[in-house]
């Protein structure tokens, strides 16, 4: 039985980091078709090759710090219970690695292709196992405070704080230091250059393949096959809906908030997914969507920060809210299973900021300093498509 366990739980957590994997897939797709024509192989290039880079950061440096594990060890070990310790570290990968790929999403269109992969190493490698290990890992002496604190410690299921909120705010800093895109603002302050998404039927399909993976995100969280809950799902699930129908009705019709009202409400349940009563998921999925497009908005237009995607809002704020509702909703007044304190909620998630913010600062003001964040502006004007790569993505098109 013991045997036919460690099977199945590494069976388990193998599906779970398959579904993450292929949320990458996810990202460069909702890039993709965001960016204009001349920096779509910029997207899809990018993602992958960030993906490898964090693997090699996260292999070598990031999983010790966050979990004090490291696999230069024989084979023999590292393949005991059927290797779940290693299917474990590869499911764990990919949250790290959506790290980069939510940072890739703001800064696109005029971001230097190797500085970034600097930046991703030092991030997956050093600054992201940072907060993990205080919340997931144990390490570090924070959970051991809140609950001194609150009684409880911070909770974050599934990352909405430890993977989303921090990707968004490291994100944040990268994209005020890079600065906008050339000619998206006039010298009167205006959007000058409205920049419309460039493909939306991929868009929409990044946006539904992220949508079906994160049911592996929230639900594989579990890591053990006995711990798995339906409820976990279900939650998702409305909070999807949640998100969806209020950045649907919000944006207007607008094809680019529907399809990011879904991910708004993912982000946001993430952290109290295996808590909430599903109407309390609901609820927090529609706030996650009225935030994602009234914040967009005032980011672009009123904060003139040039973030393409919209990530600081999407993933940073729509995060930071998660872990703030997993207390609410996740409380025992509210219908929710308890065990949970709204004061560890707010610290952790502070502090997941705070980290995010100085780690993103530190990062990418020392990579403008030492080499440079930005294309040049006859490259930027060129797009990244023939600057960095050669080619464009529709080259049998071209004269």
């Amino acid at each position: 039985m013991d045997e036919l366990k460690a099977g199945s739980d590494t069976l388990f957590i193998l599906l779970g980091a398959i579904m993450v994997l292929a949320m990458h897939a996810g990202f460069a797709f909702l890039e993709l078709g965001t960016v204009r024509h001349k920096n779509q192989v910029n997207a899809l290039v990018k993602i992958l090759v960030d993906f490898a880079v964090s693997t090699l950061a996260y292999f070598f440096i990031g999983y010790a710090i966050a979990y004090g594990v490291g696999f230069l060890v024989p084979a023999a070990e590292l393949g005991a219970r059927n290797g779940f310790e290693l299917v474990k570290f590869f499911f764990l990968l990919t949250f790290a690695a959506a790290i980069p790929a939510i940072v890739s999403g703001g800064i696109a269109e005029r971001a230097r292709f190797n500085p970034q992969l600097a930046a991703t190493f030092a991030i997956v490698g050093c600054i992201y196992p940072l907060f993990e290990g205080m919340v997931w890992g144990g390490r570090f002496g924070m959970q051991e405070l809140l609950t001194a604190w609150f009684g409880q410690p911070f909770h974050d299921f599934a990352g909405s704080v430890v993977v989303h909120a921090v990707g968004g705010w490291i994100a944040l800093p990268a994209v005020i230091l890079l600065g906008a895109r050339s000619g998206r603002y006039g010298r009167d302050g205006r959007v000058s250059a409205a920049h419309p998404p460039s493909n939306i039927p991929f868009l929409a399909l990044g946006a539904w393949i992220l949508t079906v993976g994160w049911f592996g995100f929230n639900v594989m969280s579990a890591q053990t096959i006995d711990k798995v809950s339906g409820l976990v799902a279900v939650n998702s699930l409305m909070a999807m809906v949640g998100g969806t129908l209020v950045a649907w009705a919000l944006g207007r019709n607008d094809p680019g908030f529907a399809y990011n009202g879904p991910l708004a409400g993912l982000v946001a349940v993430c952290a109290g997914s295996d808590l909430m009563h599903p109407l309390g998921a609901l609820a927090t999925g529609g706030v996650a969507g009225a935030l994602f497009v009234k914040m967009f908005v005032i980011t672009q237009n009123k904060l003139k920060i040039d973030d393409v995607l919209g990530v600081w809002p999407l993933h940073g704020l729509c995060g930071a809210w998660g872990g703030l509702a997993a207390g609410l909703f996740g409380s025992t007044a509210l219908g929710g299973l308890g065990g949970v304190s709204f004061g560890a909620q707010l610290v952790g998630t502070l502090a997941g900021v705070l980290v995010a913010v100085i780690g993103g600062t530190l990062v990418y003001g020392l990579i403008k300093a030492a080499v440079g964040l930005r294309l040049d502006a006859e490259d930027e004007y060129l797009g990244a498509d023939l600057a960095v790569h050669k080619i464009r993505a529709t080259p049998e098109r071209e004269g």
